[in-house]
């Protein structure tokens, strides 16, 4: 689907400076939830997807890493790599890995209930 946050997501892995200044995870995480409140504010809604990851990924990590926290998914990636350029590369790993889960999960639904 065009036009989602994983679209933007691909553009702002491939020019971080443009969207963010430098590639910094906590930047990312800021400007994500900036790319949620604006579609909140102009009424567009999130795909399912999207909200899949607005709501899952921050619990995915914790159980991935092994941490019970309530802190943001950026300090957890943080936890792993002290490093802000190395917590954005990361942060693309993970959510490839968390997608992948989430697409499989939802094909396994898909043929229970078939």
């Amino acid at each position: 689907m065009k036009g989602t946050i994983f679209d933007l997501l691909n553009r702002v892995q491939a020019s971080p400076g443009m969207y963010l200044g430098y590639p910094s995870v906590h930047s990312l995480f800021i400007f994500l939830n900036g790319y949620e409140v604006a579609r909140s504010e102009m009424d567009i809604p999130l795909s399912a997807e999207e909200e899949d990851f607005y709501d899952s990924f921050q619990p995915w990590l914790q159980t991935k890493l092994g941490v019970r926290s309530v802190t943001s998914w950026a300090k957890l990636i943080m936890l792993t790599c002290h490093d802000e350029k190395v917590g954005f590369e990361k942060f693309f790993e993970l959510l490839s890995e968390f997608r992948q889960q989430s697409k499989d999960s939802q094909r396994q639904e898909n043929v229970i209930s078939a």
